[in-house]
């Protein structure tokens, strides 16, 4: 028994963004048919480049395709569109992250589907939103790192901009949109009707940002995190380490006790936190000597102990073969018709009666038609 099971999905989605909303409602036992455009469909296929030169299923889009089936079609196509329509005879949920108007265009907008399908949910996700002065520009991840501020949060507070190399606004919207689509999904079991779910980019990112903004538009200041404590990096004799002195009214003490130094909060008088990040350079000046001299697994147990906030700076690869992440069960294998199988990330979210399970691996292109077609009683070319 999955949590999902009887929902269908027609999935209209490229890149990461949409496509990792139908993964997770895959996950949990829904039906995902991904439809995708003629001839070369979802270009997140194509953007792995060791994969192209092997000849092999791209690994990003393993990544956020499993439990899914694959359809080629062309809605311009009056066959095509008819079996499009067929499928929505049966679907719960309609997902897209076509930029606002396009599927209007199509004669495919939210108006003309909900007068057809009332039940159906129609959920979209763009880059800015479907209204304003950016709603029709094209949307990145590294766009909206670069219009949202985070650019310029870097715990350094330097003079130039620095990205996270990695997608925080796709992963982050595409699960918001789950919440929104459940959410209308159990609305609709006493209504019987469906309605619209969207979101976006911008509005997920900005939102990640909620702490900072209150105090932005309260207080006019900015909260940067690092320099709210006594908080630093350090280096140990095979790595680096981060401690922090949140949530303690006397960290350097903790610290010293920990690293088997003489009371440094006493010798200098930094009684309290405050006094300590007004002399955090001094004071980090005095402490990594110590860390020098221990394994960051020593350090971090050490400062542990004593009540400190202390964990190992490591490569993503070092985290994939760590023996926590072996315990949460994060790496996961998909196998793929006729290639090797592909190992990737799981679903980080645990219910334990319906969890979340591979059942299919990442699909071909159009690799499902004729299935579908069956499935659906209708034609196949």
């Amino acid at each position: 028994m999955s949590a999902l099971k009887n929902i269908k999905v027609l999935e209209m989605c490229e890149i990461m963004q949409g496509p990792i909303a139908g993964q997770v409602l895959g996950d949990f036992g829904a039906d995902v048919i991904k439809i995708e455009r003629p001839p070369r469909g979802d270009s997140l296929r194509y953007s792995d480049l060791v994969a192209n030169e092997r000849g092999e299923m791209g690994s990003y889009f393993a990544a956020v395709n499993r439990n899914k089936r694959s359809i080629c079609l062309d809605l311009k196509d009056q066959q095509d569109r008819r079996l499009f329509f067929r499928l929505l005879e049966e679907t719960d949920v309609l997902l897209h992250n076509y930029r606002p108007g396009a599927m209007e265009k199509l004669g495919l907008g939210f108006a003309e589907i909900s007068a057809q399908f009332p039940r159906l949910i129609y959920a979209c996700a763009s880059g800015f939103g479907e209204s304003g002065p950016y709603a029709e520009m094209a949307g990145q991840d590294l766009l909206l790192q670069s219009i949202s501020g985070i650019g310029w949060k870097t715990t350094s507070g330097g003079d130039e901009p620095v990205f996270l190399n990695v997608p925080i606004a796709d992963f982050t919207s595409g699960n918001l949109l789950v919440q929104g689509i459940l959410l209308a999904l159990l609305e609709r079991q006493q209504t019987g009707l469906g309605q619209k779910v969207s979101t976006s980019l911008l509005e997920t990112i900005t939102a990640m940002q909620c702490l900072e903004a209150a105090t932005a538009l309260n207080y006019d200041y900015e909260t940067r995190w690092f320099d709210r404590a006594l908080n630093f990096t350090g280096q140990c004799t095979d790595g680096w380490i981060t401690v922090l002195g949140f949530f303690r009214e006397n960290p350097l003490k903790l610290i010293c006790d920990a690293l088997g130094l003489p009371d440094y909060s006493v010798q200098y008088d930094l009684p309290d936190k405050q006094s300590q990040i007004r002399a955090r350079d001094r004071v980090v000046g005095w402490v990594r000597p110590a860390l020098r001299l221990l394994s960051t697994s020593e350090a971090v147990a050490a400062l542990q102990s004593k009540g400190v906030l202390a964990a190992p700076i490591m490569r993503m690869e070092a985290m994939l073969a760590h023996p926590q992440t072996a315990a949460n069960g994060t790496v996961v294998e998909l196998p793929v018709e006729g290639q090797p199988s592909k190992r990737v990330l799981g679903n980080p979210v645990k219910l334990s009666r319906t969890p979340a399970l591979v059942r299919r691996g990442p699909p071909h292109l159009n690799s499902d038609r004729e299935e579908i077609c069956q499935q659906y009683s209708t034609y196949s070319r």
